[in-house]
């Protein structure tokens, strides 16, 4: 008996799951080709079936735009800053 827990990816979680909704296959038989529980099987399923719908749905995509730019204008005036502050130091010593 295993001691150590198997960690599977989305993808073969997804791949067994799409497997039992096509039923051409039993879930014991899916369970022992995949080396998985059939309980697993089963729960994977529900969890495709509920969250499908999420699959579909359009979520708008966050505008990080608006931060990056107010990041960059302060960095401009800080350097700009910096530039002028120089600028006339090196003006004194002419």
């Amino acid at each position: 008996m295993k001691s150590t827990r198997t960690r599977h990816t989305a993808a073969f979680k997804a791949k067994v799951a799409l497997e039992a909704i096509r039923e051409q296959q039993t879930i014991p038989e899916l369970a022992r080709r995949h080396s998985v529980h059939p309980n697993q099987i089963y729960k994977w399923k529900r969890q495709l079936v509920e969250q499908a719908a999420q699959a579909f749905e359009r979520e708008p995509e966050p505008n990080h735009s608006g931060e990056r730019e107010r990041e960059l204008l302060q960095k401009i005036g800080e350097l700009t800053v910096e530039r002028d502050f120089l600028a006339h130091g090196l003006a004194r010593l002419r």
